[in-house]
């Protein structure tokens, strides 16, 4: 039976376009150490910052200069994947870290409402020029130089986007954030990593599922090469949650942590 393993800090193979690093975990809220969900793509001479958790934006400076950023995307509009959006615009208006051109950020509608209410300005338009903001749909496919990432709404009640990123070959899924679903099972078919969230210990009775448990991740994820665990709850650790997931995977399964790098 296959278990869950623990990442070391960087796995990388060599040659390979398409990587991901780890920047955050945590669900609902960042602890001491560990911000909430983000990630940084790299592929094909593009970097994205994919969700931007409390936290996310420092970490992600600790890997690249916010400057090189092609493009940032937004799973859904909740805080604990997009409330770092905030310093990422204050960072590239008034800091040292302003892009040379707008940086596209693809995520669900009212994206530019929620940093522009927060500074306190009801007209979104002071916005423009800082970030480039631009509404996801189901389907919406892209192209960042040779990394090519395409959305596509999952299960959730609010709007929500997993996300399939390919470059030269080389491919990732992410789930983003929502319950189960044939999305999800088609989006990590063929991947070579899917990066899946494990939020709650188990449904309850009669109610809608808008996340994965454990056995969820795993089974969404048959179709993958490997199962990387994120996202996961207060009650869970990242070990059960791994462990769980994959005894239904059955194949190479591992829990996400801060700093940890893979290319494929």
């Amino acid at each position: 039976m296959n278990r869950a393993r623990s990442p070391g800090a960087v796995r990388s193979l060599p040659s390979t376009p398409l990587s991901l690093t780890v920047l955050g975990t945590a669900s609902p809220h960042p602890g001491p150490g560990r911000p909430c969900s983000g990630h940084l793509v790299r592929g094909g001479d593009a970097e994205a910052w994919v969700d931007a958790g409390p936290g996310t934006f420092a970490e992600l400076q600790g890997h690249t200069d916010p400057r090189r950023l092609t493009a940032i995307w937004i799973s859904h509009l909740h805080a604990d994947r997009s409330a770092d959006l905030l310093a990422a615009v204050h960072a590239f208006a008034f800091g040292d870290t302003t892009p040379p051109a707008p940086v596209p950020v693809r995520a669900p509608r009212d994206r530019a409402r929620r940093p522009a209410g927060f500074l306190g300005r009801p007209d979104v338009r002071f916005l423009d020029g800082i970030p480039d903001f631009r509404a996801l749909r189901d389907g919406h496919a892209v192209r960042h130089r040779n990394l090519r990432p395409t959305s596509r709404a999952v299960l959730r009640d609010t709007g929500a986007y997993g996300l399939r990123a390919e470059c030269q070959g080389g491919v990732l899924a992410h789930s983003g954030d929502g319950g189960p679903c044939d999305v999800l099972t088609g989006l990590a078919a063929g991947s070579d990593l899917f990066l899946c969230e494990a939020d709650v210990d188990a449904h309850r009775e009669g109610e809608q599922p808008v996340h994965l448990a454990p056995e969820g991740a795993g089974a969404c994820a048959k179709g993958a090469r490997e199962l990387l665990v994120t996202h996961v709850g207060p009650t869970l650790t990242r070990e059960a949650a791994a462990d769980r997931a994959a005894r239904v995977f059955g194949g190479r399964t591992a829990a996400a942590r801060e700093g940890y790098t893979v290319s494929f």
